[in-house]
């Protein structure tokens, strides 16, 4: 037998020992096959991480490498008309921990926010503390604690608004600090503060009620502001511009490394340029603080406004007392609201446009306009003051004792007047006959439907529509508005009083000089504005604001020649000659009027028994040819409109074309 044959035969002896020795060790068996599974199975769990859910977990990879992040777009600033800014941005430091970036483990974290309490000195922890009767505000580790977890990565600020060397102090140290950092925020400085804060407003955080409905508009309620009053909410839209998007990828402790992408670029607010003179807003701002604080005087609230009756357009407008918008830009301290809330002439109302009050005498040329359209009057037309007039009670027309007397407020009487004359005189007595009548010279009034009619197309018994918040429309009374309100029947001596502008009419400020303009330019009623125009952040004009007419009121040019003349007379010879100026023809008409209100009440100077305190009114506007500006000033319990309100006005006045000719000259 050969070598190779040998070796044939013993191979299957080989296999067959081997296969013997496996049959007789099941256990191996079972440790190959075990060893084949779990090779299987990972596999098989491999292809599907990798694979079947591989962009799931890339995503949350970058997820937590990358961040998308919003960047905030600058407000628009607010200007005069000759271009001074009135409002600018200024940055605000606020500190931000982003909870999830903190260190896992617990002792670790707890030391960063124990450093990070030392620095904003301010306290690490409050369990345990009492004091005082009330509960400590939350300390640092309250404040994460009480992050819900999937809220963790979103950005928490902890201290907003902090000094600037605090919040470089904080960022030197952001190496140490993992997951807090400095986030930088501009907020609004408002340069004139008080001067202006009636007509711009302020910046309030998003209310908790109308969140979504913001959220839905792209705000964000955790740290967007919008504006809650006058031209800041008005023109929300315009100023706010439109934020931006940017992809950053950070490191493990939240620093930024690179700028992935620029998803959205932000676009700055639009600004707003107004019709307001600065220059002019300081002087009628102290000339009606002179006015009220007159020794004689001491009237706690006013308002003077200042409009170009050929337009609409406001050039000053000033409400006292005021406040100082700034103190809502940092957060309101409860001292300050309580200090505004106390006062009761309420200093954070715009009383040129919220104040309900009687006219007094300057409603009389409304009263005139529609006698004189109406045929009651004519240019002939003469009236007698005797000072006083009875009215019999319809009631008890022959019981002498019954009827009422009604007085003008020259008691001597002004004698026989025209209608010019009745205007420059302000007599009351004329105005009583050109409104009610008088029964027994047999002469027709306009009687209160007519009244009330002309009264609504000056503009009186709604909202002039200019663009400040919390505008209100007055009253217009009727007959029928007595029968709703107050359940009683209309009398004779309803229509004298509204015939004066007394009884139930009452006006806002800015309404009762609307209506002057319409004397002073012959009949357009214009919408008052406060915006001229809106420019993009490249100075681009976006938006222009042309004057608007609301209605032509349908009153003969000779007729509105006739009001002019009277209230020409009533400057050059009449109840207003303080109101004179060398060289100028000024109009105007004199207010005094009578009020009884809560203040009044409370302090006991009207009711039964009281003389009433009187409101002091005075409107003008010059010059008499072609007027430039119309005025108007009120003063709350300043007394005779005449002696009060009047010099107030007349250094407007003058002030105003004086600086013309200083700038011409």
């Amino acid at each position: 037998m050969t070598s190779h044959e040998a070796q044939q035969q013993a191979a299957p002896q080989g296999w067959q020992a081997r296969w013997v020795a496996i049959k007789g060790a099941p256990r191996v068996v079972a440790l190959g096959l075990l060893i084949l599974c779990l090779f299987g199975v990972f596999s098989l769990r491999l292809w599907n991480l990798q694979f079947v859910q591989g962009g799931y977990y890339r995503e949350r990879a970058d997820r937590q490498r990358l961040r998308l992040v919003t960047i905030p777009a600058a407000r628009g600033i607010i200007y005069d008309r000759n271009g001074t800014a009135l409002v600018r941005n200024v940055p605000s430091f606020d500190v931000v921990v982003v909870p999830a970036y903190l260190p896992d483990d617990e002792d670790e974290a707890e030391v960063v926010l124990i450093r990070l309490a030392v620095l904003l000195n301010m306290p690490y922890s409050t369990a345990g503390v009492h004091g005082g009767g009330t509960e400590p505000p939350p300390g640092l580790r309250e404040i994460m604690e009480a992050v819900p977890y999937t809220a963790r990565y979103r950005p928490l600020v902890v201290r907003s608004e902090v000094e600037r060397d605090m919040a470089l102090l904080v960022a030197q140290e952001a190496m140490t600090l993992p997951g807090v950092s400095i986030q930088v925020e501009s907020v609004r400085d408002y340069s004139y503060g008080p001067l202006v804060s009636q007509v711009l407003g302020y910046l309030l955080p998003i209310p908790e009620e109308g969140e979504e409905e913001y959220v839905a508009q792209g705000y964000d309620p955790a740290t967007d502001r919008i504006g809650v009053a006058s031209v800041e909410a008005t023109y929300e839209d315009s100023l706010r511009g439109r934020k931006g998007t940017q992809l950053v990828e950070e490191d493990v402790i939240g620093r930024v490394v690179r700028l992935v992408e620029e998803q959205a670029a932000s676009v700055p607010g639009g600004n707003v340029y107004l019709t307001l003179d600065l220059d002019l807003q300081q002087f009628v701002e102290e000339a009606l603080w002179r006015g009220m604080t007159q020794p004689d005087v001491n009237s706690p609230r006013g308002v003077a406004i200042v409009m170009n009756p050929q337009t609409g357009e406001i050039l000053a407008l000033v409400s006292l007392p005021t406040y100082d918008n700034n103190i809502f830009t940092q957060g309101i301290s409860m001292s300050d609201w309580q200090r505004l809330a106390d006062n009761r002439h309420r200093p954070l109302l715009n009383h040129a446009i919220s104040d309900s009050l009687p006219p007094g005498s300057v409603f009389k040329i409304v009263v005139a306009s529609a006698a004189l359209q109406e045929e009651v009057l004519t240019s002939r037309t003469r009236l007698s003051c005797p000072g006083r007039i009875i009215v019999p009670n319809k009631y008890y027309p022959n019981d002498p004792g019954r009827a009422q007397p009604f007085y003008c407020w020259n008691q001597s009487g002004h004698g026989s007047l025209d209608v010019v004359g009745g205007i420059a005189h302000s007599c009351d007595i004329f105005f009583y006959q050109v409104g009610g009548g008088l029964e027994e010279t047999g002469f027709e009034g306009l009687g209160v439907d007519r009244i009330a009619h002309y009264t609504r197309l000056f503009g009186f018994g709604e909202p002039t529509g200019v663009e400040l918040l919390a505008e209100i429309s007055g009253i217009v009374p009727t007959s029928a508005w007595k029968r709703r309100t107050y359940g009683e029947s209309w009398s004779t001596g309803d229509t004298y009083n509204v015939s004066i502008g007394q009884g139930y009419v009452s006006v806002t400020p800015l309404q009762m000089l609307n209506a002057v303009n319409v004397v002073a330019n012959g009949g357009t009623l214009y919408r008052p504005r406060i915006a001229h125009h809106v420019t993009d952040a490249q100075g681009n004009v976006i938006q222009s604001f042309e004057p608007e007419i609301i209605r032509t009121l349908p009153i003969s040019q000779e007729n509105w020649s006739l009001i002019q003349q009277g209230m020409e007379g009533a400057v050059a010879y009449g109840t207003a000659p303080r109101a004179r100026i060398e060289g100028l023809r000024v109009a105007g008409k004199t207010g005094t009027a009578q009020y009884c209100d809560d203040i009044a009440l409370e302090e006991g100077t009207c009711g039964v028994g009281y003389a009433q305190p009187e409101h002091a009114w005075f409107a003008a506007f010059a010059p008499v040819e072609e007027p430039e500006i119309s005025v108007i000033v009120f003063l709350y319990n300043g007394g005779e409109g005449s002696t009060t309100a009047v010099p107030v006005a007349h250094d407007i006045l003058e002030y105003y074309f004086s600086r013309d000719e200083a700038a011409s000259g």
